[in-house]
């Protein structure tokens, strides 16, 4: 009577095991999203929770975004930008990081969440779009070339057969090609690089956007602008993708600043006169 008896008790020690188990294994589950919810916070949440915000910009685009070698400071229009949305959701412009980034790099490094935000004359493209989620426009560029003085290149007209220098991942690569597609384009890293190689008498012609060829101009004036405006170039602030709430967050900003007068201000400062 006493072996019969301990029968059902093994049976019910086995019950026991295989439940408290099944109940372990799925004490992992809720783990396991937790740690998803925990990457799916919003950019806004991360930079509040890490007292600063990461901008990517430019280091070597005179007007927007230039690091003075000998200060070691990065200045221009996107730089106070950057500085006026940290302020915005921080309280305070200096809870800011500024990483550098170029054409190639910049959208790699917000969809790695090296950087909250791309702030670093970025053209708004339909391509783009479908990589990261863009602000409203903050400005209204074209694209240009840059030529000695004494150069007879005139315009788009005149590159037949002509090295044209440009900066890898730009628009203005492609669309040198798609316009002039009887030159050679030549491709470089940074715009730095590049205008470097213009001097060295590597290319012919420089091309990108007219406010950043602008700059470059103001540094050494034995280059002049030629041929006008042959695209339109809206920069925007680039966010990852989905992230409505940040993009929201970026937009009230640039309303703001636009109804204060902030924006005018910036605009003077660095471009030299006020938004038409």
């Amino acid at each position: 009577m006493k072996k019969l008896l301990k029968w059902p008790s093994f049976m019910l020690v086995l019950i026991l095991s295989l439940v408290l188990s099944g109940c372990s294994t799925g004490t992992d589950t809720p783990s396991t999203s937790g740690g998803v919810d925990a990457e799916a916070k919003g950019t806004i949440e991360r930079i509040k929770e890490r007292g600063k915000l990461i901008a990517g910009v430019k280091y070597d685009t005179k007007l927007f975004g230039l690091k003075d070698p000998a200060s070691g400071n990065v200045e221009g229009f996107d730089i106070d930008i950057s500085k006026a949305l940290a302020k915005q959701i921080l309280g305070d412009e200096t809870k800011i990081e500024l990483k550098e980034v170029t054409s190639k790099t910049r959208i790699p490094m917000l969809q790695n969440g090296d950087i909250d935000i791309i702030i670093a004359t970025m053209t708004i493209t339909d391509e783009r779009k479908e990589q990261v989620d863009f602000s409203d426009v903050y400005f209204e560029a074209g694209q240009s070339l840059l030529v000695k003085n004494d150069s007879a290149i005139t315009g788009l007209e005149s590159l037949s057969g002509v090295k044209v220098l440009a900066v890898k991942g730009s628009t203005s690569a492609q669309n040198i090609r798609e316009k002039a597609p009887d030159a050679e384009v030549l491709e470089f890293d940074n715009y730095q690089d590049a205008f470097t190689a213009l001097k060295a008498g590597k290319g012919e012609a420089l091309t990108t956007d007219n406010i950043i060829l602008i700059g470059m101009q103001q540094t050494d004036n034995s280059f002049q602008l030629v041929g006008g405006n042959f695209t339109s170039e809206p920069y925007g602030m680039a966010i990852r993708k989905g992230d409505t709430a940040f993009v929201e967050e970026v937009n009230t900003l640039l309303k703001s600043m636009k109804d204060s007068g902030e924006y005018d201000t910036l605009h003077e400062k660095w471009l030299g006169s006020k938004p038409e």
